[in-house]
């Protein structure tokens, strides 16, 4: 068994070329032929977790509200890029997104956009167990659930909180909401994630979810990662394949950044995305927003392009199209993780948004 990697574009359009200039209208592309449909949406950079792989325990700076994008500014964009830019799915991502108080009006909104997107929710699962059920009827297609360990004191560990059965519940609650395939998003202890991958996997079986493990990534805040102290993808499916029958998907992987393998003769699944070992940047179509309007075209990108300015100075939709279309026009060939002068983003993942 072996990762696929999809590695970087290997034909990039001159952008020097006036034939190759950045198109007005049609899809969301970049100059390497990718073209974003993927829309990831930041609502706001709090959490009620402090993941240890993320955020420190204590001293997080959060966005002044006046930063954030309003209701009517989020609306305004996300109809722009739907009716415009081409973006079928959006997923509402944090810090955490269940702490957004108009959520379930926000995805109606979304809902009734036409042509309607795939609506997904990424959420550490706290407090989805009584708002599931809303979620559904508003919109809300799926849901993916942080879920590092299923063993209270690896968790506690991990998460420096004691809310592991607060998580199941919300699991059962997305379940009982249709919301599914319920997905379990697990980033692994460099100590103990072997085994609670095993018991993770176990557990997904058991109760039908899906389990994606994320190698842990350079997007903490206080910039501690080291790769070497971190699991690998090809240790992970070694730690996996010595308790389950693992076969690696037929099913062509697209622009999905999980490698997907069958399980004990499927058709159940467990994906690993291993976004430093195995880079999928080729097959990339995402394209975020930060709970403060700022356009990233890579999550490990240098920069960011403003729109929460261009909304406020007036701009019209026309202009906030452009600019969009710019900021991914110049999207790079790869996040660059793995190249010696790779300098880690400033903001981290609870400011960026999953």
């Amino acid at each position: 068994m072996t990762m696929t990697s999809l590695g970087l574009p290997a034909i990039r359009r001159d952008a020097g070329d006036p034939a190759a200039e950045m198109p007005r209208s049609g899809p969301l592309i970049d100059t390497f032929g990718r073209v974003a449909t993927d829309l990831r949406v930041s609502l706001t950079d709090r959490c009620n977790l402090r993941c240890t792989y993320c955020m420190p325990a204590e001293g997080m700076d959060w966005l002044p509200g006046d930063e954030l994008l309003t209701h009517d500014e989020l609306t305004r964009l996300l109809t722009l890029a739907v009716t415009r830019l081409g973006i079928d799915s959006v997923r509402f991502t944090g810090g955490e997104p269940l702490l957004y108080r108009r959520l379930e009006d926000l995805v109606a909104e979304v809902t009734a956009l036409r042509p309607r997107p795939e609506i997904a929710l990424t959420t550490n699962g706290l407090g989805l167990a009584r708002r599931a059920q809303a979620l559904a009827d508003a919109g809300v297609d799926r849901v993916n659930v942080s879920l590092d360990s299923l063993d209270a004191a690896h968790f506690a560990a991990i998460t420096r909180r004691d809310r592991l059965n607060d998580v199941l519940d919300g699991l059962s609650a997305a379940t009982a909401a249709g919301l599914g395939p319920v997905k379990v998003n697990a980033v692994l202890d460099p100590v103990t994630g072997l085994s609670d991958a095993v018991e993770l996997l176990d557990y997904c079986l058991r109760y039908g979810y899906q389990l994606r493990i994320i190698e842990q990534m350079p997007l903490d805040a206080e910039h501690l990662w080291r790769r070497d102290a971190t699991l690998g993808a090809d240790d992970i499916v070694t730690a996996l394949a010595a308790h389950f029958e693992l076969r690696t998907d037929p099913a062509p992987r697209g622009s999905a950044p999980a490698q997907l393998w069958r399980v004990n003769g499927g058709p159940a699944t467990v994906g690993i995305i291993a976004s430093v070992s195995h880079a999928f940047c080729a097959a990339c179509d995402r394209t975020r927003l930060t709970a403060d309007g700022q356009i990233r075209n890579c999550l490990f990108a240098a920069d960011e392009t403003d729109l929460r300015g261009l909304l406020r100075g007036g701009a019209d939709d026309d202009a906030l199209e452009l600019v969009w279309r710019a900021a991914m026009w110049r999207k790079a060939a790869g996040h660059g993780i793995n190249d010696p002068g790779f300098v880690q983003p400033q903001r981290s993942m609870s400011a960026i948004g999953g």
